[in-house]
């Protein structure tokens, strides 16, 4: 097993696996082709039609940047994914549930030994353009401008210097100028901007991009599975069982991944506001998770880059937004998350969680339940309730015995056929905060909601009554040792 701690590492790894990576020299733009190319071989999510699961690629002849490589689609297979954590893939939200719980914190290196920092470009240099350094891509012609979409944004607390990690849609604005953009409410770095605002003070943020997947994938934990003070690296920490290093930044106080492809290094402007699409007056932003373009927001925090440093040859990482990408940066600690909560309330019963593709990761969850004794009937509504508690940006649930298949849809779909009635199978919870980006969440859609965000939230109990199990028993098939007739 190769011993992955960078990008670098995931891509050996995948370069002895069967189909998993794919390198291209064919010349390509970075505005909406890369996206255009990859959305057929491999986006899969919630992409439009036609779309599936493919390999990750690398594009190597992007024009105007013949020293650096685009790579998409990295994350965008739950396998690819399970392969490079090095877990069975339906075991991933319990390899990251242990690794919530037992994190190990990370460490600072010296200078001279931070691979991100083998080149630097400084913001007071003459020639100084993010543009012409980082070939951030658009998904689509419509977008607000390119979009850094893999970048991990790490900042601090003003007052207690507790740290965070999240991923956060950037615009690239102008030479030295990115816009960020918060969902409203919850974030960490929400949390710590609010006081930097307060203080009149910038706030200073790394931007590293192209790192190690555990660390990715760690960073998409959000509360109260992760509570404020919570740093997300130490997830990264305990699933590669040594601790993240980081490295002390150039030009602003603050650290950034010393491994990674690119660091962006800035400072959040405090009070300062601007249109996302202020150079293109699209009225859009970009490809988001639920399938749609997101409306480019009128105001915007800003971002003002001190500089930049990257690798020798460096690798920039991108993500088509609805891709299934998102699906398992969001899901797969979603899905460790329900289990944490649900567990501790009652060890034993929920079997495993699926957040589903057509959520995109976020909106949807499958849950199996085994109910083994006549009082567990009920409980499994109870789990649910749980889940929503877990994360609040779940919108459907569905439940299902022992011996369905979550990660199977046309098992998951049966259940719903044979053992789901509406009228009693249906438990509608309106009114709740959800998540903003879906467009069925809003006023204009539904009166009876008093704002965009909130939604009905709906548990579809496809669980066999206990006392009618045997009712419902699948047809069972002789055990045959059929390889060998393969």
């Amino acid at each position: 097993m190769t011993q992955i701690n960078d990008l670098r590492s995931a891509l050996a790894l995948l370069e002895t696996i069967p189909n998993q990576l794919h390198y291209t020299d064919e010349p390509i733009d970075a505005q909406a082709e890369i996206s255009g190319v990859y959305r057929y071989i491999g986006a899969g999510g919630t992409v439009m039609r036609p779309t599936k699961e493919g390999p990750a690629m690398i594009f190597r002849n992007v024009t105007g940047y013949p020293d650096v490589q685009v790579l998409i689609g990295l994350l965008a297979s739950r396998s690819r994914v399970a392969s490079m954590l090095n877990v069975e893939s339906k075991k991933l939200g319990f390899l990251l549930n242990e690794a919530v719980k037992n994190p190990i914190n990370p460490i600072t290196i010296a200078k001279k030994d931070a691979k991100c920092q083998e080149v630097i470009h400084l913001a007071t240099d003459s020639d100084f353009d993010i543009r012409k350094i980082v070939p951030a891509p658009t998904n689509t012609e419509e977008d607000a401008g390119p979009y850094i979409t893999m970048g991990l944004i790490y900042g601090h607390d003003l007052e207690t210097h507790e740290t965070d990690i999240t991923i956060h849609r950037l615009c690239v604005q102008g030479k030295d100028e990115l816009t960020m953009y918060f969902v409203p409410g919850g974030r960490h770095l929400g949390a710590f901007l609010e006081k930097y605002e307060a203080a009149n003070e910038p706030m200073p943020v790394s931007i590293s991009i192209g790192v190690d997947p555990a660390i990715e994938i760690g960073a998409c934990f959000e509360p109260p599975t992760t509570p404020l003070g919570y740093d997300e690296l130490g997830v990264a920490g305990s699933i590669r069982n040594e601790p993240v290093e980081l490295v002390d930044c150039l030009s602003i106080d603050g650290k950034a991944i010393a491994n990674a492809e690119f660091v962006i290094e800035g400072e959040i402007l405090p009070k300062v506001r601007v249109r996302e699409d202020q150079n293109t007056n699209t009225g859009k932003a970009m490809p988001e998770f639920p399938g749609y373009t997101g409306p480019a927001q009128q105001e915007i925090q800003v971002i003002k880059i001190k500089a930049i440093t990257h690798r020798k040859n460096p690798i920039l990482q991108t993500v088509i937004g609805p891709s299934e990408e998102h699906v398992n940066m969001a899901g797969i600690p979603t899905e460790a998350s329900i289990l944490q909560m649900v567990s501790r309330a009652m060890p034993g019963k929920l079997l495993n969680v699926y957040s589903h593709s057509s959520g995109g990761g976020k909106y949807m969850a499958i849950l199996q339940f085994k109910k083994s004794i006549p009082s567990d009937e009920g409980r499994q509504r109870q789990a649910a309730l749980l889940a929503f508690s877990a994360f609040s940006e779940l919108k459907h649930i569905i439940i299902v015995d022992e011996d369905v298949d979550i990660f199977d849809t046309n098992d998951v779909l049966w259940a719903l056929n044979t053992r789901y009635q509406g009228d009693i199978d249906t438990i509608f919870i309106p009114g709740i905060r959800c998540h903003p980006l879906d467009p069925s969440q809003s006023p204009e859609y539904n009166n009876q909601l008093r704002d965009k965000g909130l939604s009905c939230k709906t548990i579809f109990d496809c669980t066999v009554p206990f006392d009618q199990k045997d009712r419902f028993k699948r047809a069972t098939f002789k055990e045959m040792d059929y390889e060998k007739y393969l």
